[in-house]
């Protein structure tokens, strides 16, 4: 993975990895949808990527029971992207969705 995409990857999974399930119904500080929301939209966008990058059809990622497992999902999905090899601006991009997404939480 590149190191840009761990890092953004590793601070989402820190800033959110304690929360509990009321914090991750709770709104999102920028928008409108649910902070499980968002980061659920966000590990589909990357496994798109990863998907495309991988010359494989998209699939659904399924939304789990539990939102705690969120992000252990978007870990998986950006691994997934980096192992497909993808050129450095579908990195670089992926980065900085994950990057604003973590910044509207």
């Amino acid at each position: 993975m590149s190191a840009e995409l761990t890092r953004e990857v590793d601070l989402l999974a820190r800033q959110v990895g304690h929360w509990e399930a009321p914090r991750w119904a709770a709104k999102a500080d920028r928008g409108n949808a649910a902070r499980a929301d968002l980061v659920h939209r966000l590990v589909q966008e990357i496994a798109n990527r990863a998907a495309d990058a991988a010359g494989e059809p998209r699939r659904t990622v399924p939304r789990l029971d539990n939102d705690l497992a969120l992000p252990d999902q978007l870990r998986v999905v950006a691994a997934d992207l980096a192992a497909a090899d993808p050129a450095a601006p579908v990195l670089a991009d992926a980065a900085a969705q994950v990057r604003a997404t973590r910044l509207a939480l």
